[in-house]
């Protein structure tokens, strides 16, 4: 019924244009008309149907099917009789023959509206198409049954092809999909392909009118003929770029609302309302990738060929503004004129319901939404800068990775280089230039890297050093993409806009490039947010001459279409080259794996974390051994220690000045006198000492014995380090000095030997303790006299003249005690001149000083010898002793004495090891698990310690196999996206 009355409507209009191709003008308006007679009229709005002859030639071919018709048989028209009059008949048969073309248009008419407005009103929903798992399984069950035609959720037409459809199809390279052509072919079908098969018929029906209207109307096609063809060209031109303007306007809030949905949905999956993950995006593998790539040492010969976007520029040129404008935030730190971008920067970008960034190495996410935490996030990115900075350099190699996400963002790579310099000022580096100059070089000589160039606008364009560096990594301009910034600021100073023409058409510079743009990133103020950048940006390019005048194309200029532009090389890009890379990558592999099964065929492939990680284990377990060393052993290795330590302050500042003594009562009041003061203040800390000194002797043993078979020496240096670290680390408990003074200062006042059996243990310490002294003292005797007449005689050793006058001085000396067994330890000064001049009567010509050293050593000996000839008569003492030497000449309190050190020692050691034992073993433990893990974090400190052939080749098969295995799940997921 609808049909039928659309026919109706349809009848009313052909008779009102019936009346206006008489010659009466019609005040019926374009939007009353029926479809297909306005797009008549749009295409020829002057022509005229003033003949009934011309209908003759219009109705002979149908629009929906190529059958004629049959041809009217008229009878020849004079011009001297009106139609009306004198033809009615074939008039109105012409009218009924007509009927069908105004039914049938009405009907393809109608279907072509309504089909208009649904794909109108399905191009508006974004692509749903990834969240297929939203819908509950039901639904898809039942579309296996139920056909429901055309998919309800489609996307949204990209700019590639929204360029396509303004332009021509010759005027960009840049297109991201096949989408357009698929999406042709499948509106061709149906309905809608009888509508264009009516339009070409149509068209063709009004070139003969039009043509046969010329040879009767020659006199009104010149009358409209007063627009001139330069004005018409404007008048073109005008309403193309109001038209392009249109549809970006409709483009961006498409993409506005896509966004929006796209936010929602990752937001709810974020939720958790399904429990289910999503997988790990396109791009976010391949810059997992590119991150692995960047930390393999290349020594096979195998290199980083995959893609990725080199931003490359002349300082101050606008490179880090028109990387935010694609990464949609001002996140890098920004200058007046300086140098701020000393290392190279990769920016991941992808698409995630929130605008937040982070680092590769960090877990932390800045809000980019948030002005506080982009302050922050530049604020890292200059700290990083800086550190990877040597001493004595301005730029660095090493490169910060970062990954921004956001709603609507382009799925690419790009690294931000620095600045390319032609003067280097005070305050860089001399090879500041050349540093600049290698690190470009080295990212742009990548066969499939996407060279950025960005030129700066304002300034003269021989200015320019970076487009001579582009032409030679990129002669032929096949991955090169040109960018012009500051256009607003050129058309204003430039005094010929031809020139930008020129730049933009590559005409001006030698440099050759896949596409040219034409951006503009802001007013030049630090403080302006994207959105305004971008607001000033479209504003000027849609009052911009440059557009106007077609100097510039459409798709030529914005940052957006840019972005897409990049965007869609890249992947392009990817697709081309990546199976490529990982089919050298298993090369490698083969040949690492070919050249360890030849060298190490017994041991497993453990790479410098697992080898750290048996290492720390095996640092554990030495670790606990401590606590498994028995208590004897402990206190005798302190108790020998400790004597070995204190033996020389006892001997020399103790006995032998008590020993001087004439009674025993003077002898006992000297030795308890220094022996408080030595308690008081170093006994504890020597003590103190020998406990940390036993530790550390005993914990190297165990980290540095062999362990047989077992032993691997690739440890050796890390177990040292680990050692020297917690040993540094470690420090004593600072209450066990006073505890100690305490013990110490109460075993020395005891003097009460309680049985034989002590007695004789003190006398057998004494003797140890006095011949080990007179074996020193003889010892430095003979190396002060020189060898014996023996040694002369049977070794054919010689004395040089100082010790032959040591060997006088100490002969002299010893008639002098033979005279005097009781003399005293030091002699006096009428002795010295004696000696002097009884060896100056022999020739031999002496120093006092030399004298009083000679007799020090020489009385040492005298007194060690009588000490030890009264201990063996002490031996039967004890009787004595117990009668505290009562009515008896033998005293020997130097017994005593010795006994009260020995029991010193004795409690000191088992102190000591108390609080190794229960106290310190335990916190050095805790130390050296500490420093494990501090050198786990480390890694420039784990490749130190941890070398040789052996963990290099095994670090590089674990890297060539993590990166082949992430190509091949990238290669996979790539393939089930296309």
């Amino acid at each position: 019924m609808w049909r039928l009355r659309r026919a109706a409507v349809a009848c009313e209009v052909c008779q009102s244009l019936v009346k206006h191709s008489s010659g009466i003008k019609g005040s019926l308006p374009l939007q009353k008309l029926h479809l297909v007679s306005r797009s008549i009229y749009l295409h020829h709005p002057t022509l005229k149907l003033q003949r009934p002859q011309f209908r003759t030639s219009f109705q002979q071919f149908s629009s929906l099917t190529n059958l004629p018709l049959h041809k009217l048989k008229l009878s020849p028209i004079k011009y001297g009789y009106q139609p009306r009059r004198n033809f009615w008949p074939a008039r109105l048969a012409a009218r009924l023959l007509k009927l069908r073309y105004l039914v049938l248009g009405s009907a393809v008419g109608g279907g072509y509206t309504a089909k208009k407005t649904f794909d109108q009103w399905k191009d508006m929903i974004p692509d749903l198409s990834d969240y297929k798992w939203i819908v509950p399984d039901i639904v898809w069950e039942i579309d296996e049954y139920v056909d429901f035609g055309h998919k309800l959720v489609s996307e949204v037409i990209g700019a590639s092809d929204l360029l396509l459809l303004l332009g021509s199809s010759g005027e960009t390279a840049f297109r991201a999909t096949d989408r357009g052509s698929e999406s042709d072919k499948h509106y061709r079908k149906g309905l809608l392909g009888e509508l264009i098969l009516l339009q070409q018929q149509i068209q063709e029906h009004e070139e003969e009118a039009r043509r046969a209207a010329g040879q009767y109307s020659t006199s009104y096609a010149q009358q409209k003929r007063k627009v001139s063809d330069k004005e018409k060209i404007d008048q073109l031109q005008e309403e193309l770029l109001h038209t392009q303007l249109k549809y970006q306007r409709i483009l961006e809030r498409l993409e506005k609302e896509n966004k929006e949905l796209r936010k929602l949905v990752l937001q709810k999956d974020d939720k958790g309302i399904h429990h289910r993950k999503l997988k790990k995006s396109l791009i976010d593998m391949y810059s997992e990738v590119l991150d692995v790539l960047s930390d393999y040492d290349a020594s096979y010969n195998t290199q980083d060929h995959l893609p990725r976007v080199v931003v490359v520029g002349d300082q101050s040129a606008g490179k880090t503004s028109v990387l935010e404008m694609i990464a949609q935030a001002r996140i890098f730190p920004r200058g007046s004129g300086e140098m701020m971008t000393r290392s190279p920067v990769k920016v991941t970008l992808s698409e995630g319901p929130h605008h937040v960034a982070l680092f590769k190495d960090s877990s932390r996410e800045f809000d980019l939404t948030k002005e506080e935490d982009l302050a922050a996030l530049r604020h890292e990115i200059e700290l990083r800068m800086r550190k990877n900075v040597k001493e004595g350099c301005t730029v660095s190699p090493e490169t910060i990775s970062l990954n921004v996400k956001g709603p609507g963002l382009q799925r690419m790579v790009l690294v931000d280089l620095p600045g390319v310099i032609n003067t280097v000022t005070s305050g860089m580096a001399p090879d500041t230039k050349e540093t600049i100059f290698s690190i470009s070089k080295a990212y742009m000589q990548n066969p499939n890297a996407i060279i950025l160039c960005i030129q700066d606008g304002s300034v003269d364009a021989e200015r320019s050093i970076v487009t001579d560096l582009v032409s030679q990594m990129d002669p032929h301009g096949k991955r090169t993409i040109f960018v012009l910034t500051k256009v607003d600021l050129a058309e204003k100073n430039v005094a010929s806009p031809s020139r930008i023409q020129q730049i933009i058409e590559g005409k001006l510079f030698p440099m050759k490039a896949l596409g040219y743009f034409a951006v503009v990133t802001g007013k030049g103020n630090s403080s302006e947010s994207i959105e305004a950048i971008r607001e000033y940006e479209e504003e000027f390019f849609e009052n911009s001459k440059l557009l106007k005048t077609s100097m510039l194309k459409a798709h030529q200029v914005t940052t957006r279409n840019l972005s897409l532009a990049v965007s869609d090389c890249f992947w392009k890009m990817v697709r081309e080259s990546v199976e490529q890379q990982a089919d050298s990558f298993k090369a490698t592999r083969f040949n690492l794996e070919t050249e360890w099964k030849n060298n190490y065929p017994r041991l497993r492939e453990l790479d410098r974390n697992e080898l750290f990680e048996k290492a720390k284990n095996e640092i554990l377990d030495e670790v606990i051994s401590l606590s498994q060393v028995t208590p004897k052993h402990w206190e005798e290795i302190l108790q020998q220690s400790l004597w070995e330590r204190v033996s020389t302050h006892v001997i020399e500042n103790i006995y032998l000045p008590a020993a001087q003594t004439m009674n025993s009562g003077t002898f006992n009041t000297t030795v308890d006198i220094k022996l408080k003061q030595w308690t008081d203040k170093q006994l504890p800390n020597k003590a103190v000492e020998v406990a940390w000194e036993t530790l550390q002797e005993e914990f190297s043993r165990f980290m540095t014995e062999p362990k047989g078979k077992e032993h691997d020496d690739i440890f050796d240096k890390l177990k040292e380090a680990v050692k020297e670290e917690s040993i540094k680390r470690h420090k004593w408990n600072d209450f066990a000095e006073d505890s100690l003074r305490v013990i110490q200062h109460n075993a020395l006042e005891d003097r009460s030997i309680s049985d034989k059996q002590q007695w004789d243990a003190a006398i057998y310490f004494m003797e140890e303790a006095l011949q080990a002294r007179l074996k020193d003292t003889e010892n430095a005797i003979e190396n002060m006299v020189g060898p014996d007449w023996k040694k002369r005689w049977l070794y054919w050793k010689n004395r040089t003249q100082e010790q032959c006058v040591h060997n006088e001085t100490k002969n002299e000396l010893e008639k002098m005690l033979k005279c005097n067994e009781e003399h005293p330890a030091y002699l006096a000064s009428d002795e010295i001149t004696t000696v002097r001049k009884n060896l100056e009567s022999r020739g031999v010509e002496v120093d006092p000083s030399l004298i009083k050293d000679t007799w020090h050593q020489v009385y040492r000996r005298h007194f060690l010898r009588t000490a030890l000839n009264h201990c063996n008569l002490c031996r039967r003492g004890f009787y004595y002793y117990q009668r505290h030497f009562v009515d008896s000449e033998l005293e020997c309190n130097d017994v005593v004495l010795f006994w009260r050190i020995q029991r010193m020692l004795a409690i000191t050691a088992n102190t000591l090891r108390q609080q190794l034992t229960n106290t310190e073993v335990r916190r050095l433990e805790k130390n050296v698990k500490e420093v494990l893990e501090d050198f786990a974090e480390d890694s420039e400190k784990k490749v130190k310690l941890l070398t040789g052939k052996r963990v290099q080749l095994a670090e590089d098969l674990k890297k060539v196999r993590e990166i082949q295995e992430k190509l091949d799940a990238f290669i996979e997921a790539l393939h089930q996206e296309k």
